[in-house]
């Protein structure tokens, strides 16, 4: 049972954590691997609405994901975008990221390999990845302009689509210590933290949504 007070720490996560930004054409969609087919049809709908010509699926498989998409994260988008009607020259495929960082880095990677120059790109997530994936891009690749994007839906819309609270509950806490702790470990730039967010942490964290801390940290 989730008390009313966690959800609504859950939900000022979940507002904090997404970017807001205004969507524009961009030289490339990167759709960032997970567990969660929704970011590849987000990513297969900008496609179609013009905002890019090309897509990166990027992601190996992690522990939430390697028994329902065994191929990898990024095969898995992939043969959902064709689904959905990409073609498939339109879509470069990056199979061995592990995490956010890598999955930026080999992405951009793949790109100069494929000799494709690089503005602006469109950084895909899931709605609640969207803040810390921006900043683990901004520092990995610098010089390019990052737009958020993720599917346009409410937490309450996105628990319902997940089928599981505590796991979305668990994510939310385990992005949020991320962009706290992880600027002074180089990984990501830092970016200034509302006070209610870090009640809202510190709350969700004494009430148990812990599995996806980062061990042995204390904030």
């Amino acid at each position: 049972m989730i008390s009313t007070q966690a959800w609504a720490d859950a939900q000022v996560l979940w507002d904090f954590q997404q970017m807001g930004h205004e969507l524009r054409p961009c030289s490339v969609a990167i759709g960032l691997g997970s567990h969660d087919l929704g970011v590849a049809d987000v990513t297969a709908d900008l496609y179609h609405r013009g905002l890019t010509p090309l897509i990166v699926f990027t992601g190996a498989t992690s522990r939430t994901t390697r028994e329902a998409m065994p191929e990898g994260e990024a095969q898995h988008y992939r043969e959902r975008a064709l689904e959905l009607g990409v073609p498939a020259d339109a879509i470069l495929v990056e199979t061995q990221a592990r995490n956010t960082g890598e999955n930026i880095a080999l992405s951009r990677a793949l790109l100069e390999e494929h000799g494709v120059p690089v503005v602006s790109a469109l950084l895909v997530s899931k709605p609640y990845e969207e803040r810390r994936s921006y900043a683990t891009a901004c520092k990995i690749w610098p010089n390019v302009n990052w737009v958020s994007a993720s599917a346009s839906m409410t937490f309450v819309e996105y628990v319902d689509s997940i089928q599981d609270a505590r796991l979305v509950i668990d994510m939310l806490v385990g992005a949020q210590q991320r962009l706290m702790v992880y600027p002074e470990q180089g990984f990501l730039i830092s970016q200034e933290i509302p006070q209610p967010a870090i009640e809202a942490f510190e709350r969700l964290r004494a009430e148990g949504f812990t599995t996806r801390l980062i061990p042995g940290r204390v904030s």
